[in-house]
């Protein structure tokens, strides 16, 4: 297969070549497909391979469209990887048979033509290919309808692929590629030819966002062209249409702003169009119009029209997807997760959602319009009206939040209607009623102060468990997370119910499949949050020993910890049960004691056997997932909070200290995350053993609050500012030499805090103050240059003791340097303000001093302007500290 000036395939080589792909592509080809993948791999050493490639596309007529195209996708992904490595001649063979095939006579070739076109100019840039221009605008020049439809092809994925090319200054060109297309792509908008308006539509919406000034001058001309695609017989132009006007309302709403009444007009047309993809591109216009803080009065006039379309169409069509799978029960197995088309958003749900956000922003003045159409719709008997009535449901759900102030005073009777539905004969009416009685429970839970709202919610808690043992996989899943949102707002209400609860989530446990196990894990997970230490709390008296034994734990553990045992280290349903296991360590506490062992030292092998995978797999036995190490790190750091010092015996027996380094110096940001945040944990409960290697441990956080990428990797650099202050309060001056390194990655943070996460300001300003704490001897000569955003910080952060580490800090500076703090003392002021109560009397005290020392330095007035410099609060605040 040599390469020669004017290049020719040898016959032999093209035989071959059309053999394999033919084979590889024959469905009933009874070859072996990955070893002629391999084959054809080795071909692609050849340096004229895709020569060849390119050959059969192009002129390869005595084949079958499906070998030509085959073909070319193969060069496509070649080119992906090998084209800036070919030689300059080969590039150009390739260039030189795309072109004519432009206009080739059948679409899939054009189709893959236009596709590999615009990989190359990806890769090798427009200007390395002008002559491509020239072709594109002599075929949309043309009256060939397969070379304008072909041109029409490929610049429209340029436009999809890479659009800024089109709108840059390239060598050898007068002007940009874009003033030379977009007049051609507005003109196709009136083409006779489908798929031409399609393409050219298509192609001038990748530039919205963009906005190159050609557009921006012709935005009059783009409008009329919208305005006049507006009813297309195309199904796929009209959802371009609406594409193009949720872009321009979100990008550009000053466009649209003099076209609003008939905007609105038109989209209440289109969301009733008969094309549910169209009519979800236009319903996703609400929320687009919101989004762009456009005055909320233009739409006041048109809700009483939209609000019954959107109910409408929050009804399930007769054959929509969901309602086979809705009729899945329990017995059958789970289908693919590629094919859960539950979670697919659709136009019932984006309806749904637009009249949430309607909800939100008009409130109450919605219920005059949509009230009457709900209680019709649920006043509708018999079973063909069953969708109606779970439409009404839903659209209940939906306003729950932003039309509370109107439904609350009959939320008892709203609910009392919604707990039979719980019983209903159809599937989807129960599982709707779940969800719309959890978007209800906040206020539920709020009237559990008196009798009729305590019996109230114990009939949705009852209800809402019995649905979670429901036959129905659908009703399974909606009454498990139903019952977990209501297990956040309940929290310590659901004590009293802890073992009735219990039974029937770990009843669920045992008869769910691979799919709803997951939701019951986020269950268990979640009311071990909510609930806390009281799962440790509640013991029978046993009749054969002399102890007392802790009822819950005996219904919780045991099945959990049988599933544990189960699953293999690569099993990929270990992450929602170690997740489940991290909320309960965290909530038993010591309580865990007995647990602890097994599942420390179990999280200890998956990390290391994930830590051999990613070096090398075979010697591992299995392959490297980042996720395994995720959720074994979270849950150690659950045991580190649950356990306190109790961990200290399972960390002395581990190789945990030098893993957990090797997992702060991860390549996966949320490895390093998860690293730094158990780091900041041990470092609390036993830092002892961290000793060794704490100058390792110290210098690795540090880099990671001086890094270019700070706000891409906020979260790690968060717990890694935090894990120092931890190492800093216990390892005390031993971390002297990295002090003014860290101090000097803080100041930064400070400095643009508007810029930053709220999160990483308050550890950056806690974390200074402990160094300045243990170390105030080597901040405190600095401190006049970053006092001043250092105190705004503090004054924003909430009491704790965290915040009375940096006060220790802030103290010990000022004593050390006391003229370091003059120029912000008005801010310091204010940080000590912020305080609604320092609970610590030693830092009171000190606080007192720090304020008597100042005024006893500042005579002349100074103090007296200082303090007139302070808001009334602010003054009144400081008066307990006798100043």
């Amino acid at each position: 297969m040599a390469t020669s000036v004017a290049w020719q395939p040898q016959e032999q080589g093209f035989n071959e070549i059309c053999r394999l792909l033919e084979q590889q592509i024959s469905p009933s080809s009874t070859a072996d497909k990955s070893q002629i993948w391999q084959q054809l791999q080795q071909y692609s050493q050849f340096p004229d391979f895709n020569n060849y490639l390119a050959f059969i596309l192009a002129r390869a007529e005595g084949k079958s469209v499906e070998i030509r195209q085959a073909a070319g996708l193969l060069l496509k992904n070649n080119l992906r990887t090998a084209y800036k490595s070919m030689s300059p001649s080969n590039q150009q063979y390739i260039k030189s048979e795309l072109l004519p095939c432009l206009g080739a006579a059948d679409r899939h070739i054009r189709s893959t033509v236009g596709t590999i076109v615009s990989v190359v100019v990806q890769l090798g840039g427009i200007a390395g290919w002008l002559e491509l221009l020239q072709a594109l605008v002599t075929c949309l020049d043309s009256n060939d309808i397969n070379h304008m439809e072909g041109a029409m092809d490929a610049l429209s994925k340029i436009c999809e692929d890479i659009p800024q090319v089109l709108d840059s200054d390239v060598p050898g060109l007068a002007e940009r590629p874009i003033n030379i297309f977009l007049p051609r792509l507005l003109q196709f908008f009136q083409s006779p030819h489908t798929s031409l308006r399609k393409l050219s539509l298509g192609s001038v919406n990748q530039f919205i966002m963009l906005m190159p000034s050609a557009l921006f001058v012709s935005m009059d001309q783009y409008l009329q062209g919208l305005f006049l695609l507006s009813n297309d017989p195309s199904a796929e132009v009209r959802k371009l249409v609406c594409a193009a006007f949720n872009l321009l309302i979100e990008v550009r709403p000053s466009f649209l702003e003099p076209h609003l009444r008939n905007l609105f007009e038109y989209m209440l047309q289109v969301n009733k169009d008969t094309d549910d993809d169209v009519a979800l591109e236009a319903c996703e216009f609400w929320h687009s119009y919101f989004e762009a803080q456009l005055p909320h009065e233009n739409l006041k006039e048109f809700l009483p029209r939209l609000v019954p379309v959107l109910l409408s169409n929050m009804i399930y069509a007769d054959d929509d997807e969901s309602l086979v799978e809705a009729e899945e029960d329990e017995s059958l197995p789970d289908r693919d997760q590629d094919d859960d088309i539950v979670n697919v958003w659709n136009l019932r749900k984006c309806s749904a959602a637009a009249l949430d956000v309607l909800s939100n922003v008009f409130g109450d003045e919605i219920l005059p319009t949509l009230m009457p159409v709900i209680q019709a719709k649920l006043s509708a008997s018999g079973d063909e009206a069953w969708k109606d009535r779970e439409a009404a449901v839903l659209a209940l759900g939906a306003i729950a939040e932003g039309c509370i102030k109107g439904l609350y005073p009959h939320l008892s009777e709203i609910v009392a209607f919604l707990i039979p539905l719980l019983d209903d004969k159809f599937p989807l009416i129960r599982s709707i009623s779940c969800w719309t009685l959890s978007r209800f429970s906040k206020f539920i839970v709020q009237d559990i102060g008196h009798q009729n709202g305590r019996e109230q919610f114990e009939k949705v808690l009852m209800g809402l468990l019995k649905r979670i043992l429901d036959t129905n996989k659908r009703v399974q899943e909606a009454a498990c997370s139903a019952f977990a949102t209501l297990e956040e707002e309940a929290a310590e209400e659901l004590a009293p119910r802890l073992e009735i609860i219990l039974q029937h989530l770990m009843m669920a446990f045992g008869k769910y499949q691979r799919r709803n196990l997951r939701i019951v894990y986020d269950a268990i997970g979640t009311l071990a949050d909510a609930v806390g230490f009281e799962l440790n709390q509640k013991y029978v008296a046993n009749n054969y020993l002399d102890d007392m034994q802790p009822v819950y734990l005996d219904i919780l553990m045991p099945p959990l910890i049988a599933k544990w045992q189960l699953l293999p280290n690569s099993d990929k349903d270990l992450f929602p049960l170690l997740e489940c296991f991290t909320s309960i360590a965290q909530a038993l506490g010591a309580g865990f004691t007995q647990f602890a062992q097994p599942v420390f030292q179990r999280c200890i092998n998956i990390i290391q056997t994930q830590q051999l995978a990613k070096v090398d797999s075979v010697a591992a036995g299995a392959q490297y997932d980042k996720e395994f190490v995720v959720c074994c790190l979270d849950l150690l750091s659950g045991l580190a909070e649950g356990l306190g010092s109790g961990i200290e015996s399972l960390v002395a027996q581990s190789n945990l200290r030098d893993m957990l380094l090797q997992c702060c110096m991860d390549d996966a940001s949320d490895v390093r995350q998860s690293a730094f945040a158990l780091l900041g944990d041990l470092a609390r409960v036993c830092p002892v053993h961290l000793q060794a290697r704490l100058s390792d441990f110290l210098d690795i956080a540090a880099k990671q609050l001086n890094t270019p990428k700070l706000k891409e990797t906020v979260s790690v650099a968060n717990n890694a500012c935090w894990a120092i202050g931890e190492l800093a309060v216990k390892a005390r001056q031993e971390i002297s030499p990295i002090v003014m390194t860290v101090v000097l990655c803080l100041v930064p943070i400070l400095k643009h805090s508007e810029e930053l996460n709220k999160s990483l300001i308050e550890n950056s300003a806690i974390t200074l103050g402990r160094l300045a704490w243990v170390c105030p001897e080597l901040v405190s000569p600095h401190m006049e240059h970053f006092m001043q955003p250092w105190c705004i910080a503090l004054s924003m952060i909430r009491d704790d003791t965290e915040k009375e580490d940096a006060f220790r800090g802030l103290c010990a500076m000022v004593k050390a340097n006391p003229s370091g703090a003059l120029s912000s003392l008005v801010f310091m002021c204010r940080a000590i303000a912020s305080w609604h109560e320092i609970r610590s009397e030693e830092l009171h005290n000190e606080v007192c001093q720090v304020l008597h020392g100042y005024k006893q330095m500042l005579r002349n007035g100074a103090w007296d302007q200082c303090m007139s410099a302070l808001e009334p609060p602010v003054k009144d605040k400081l008066s307990k500290y006798q100043v």
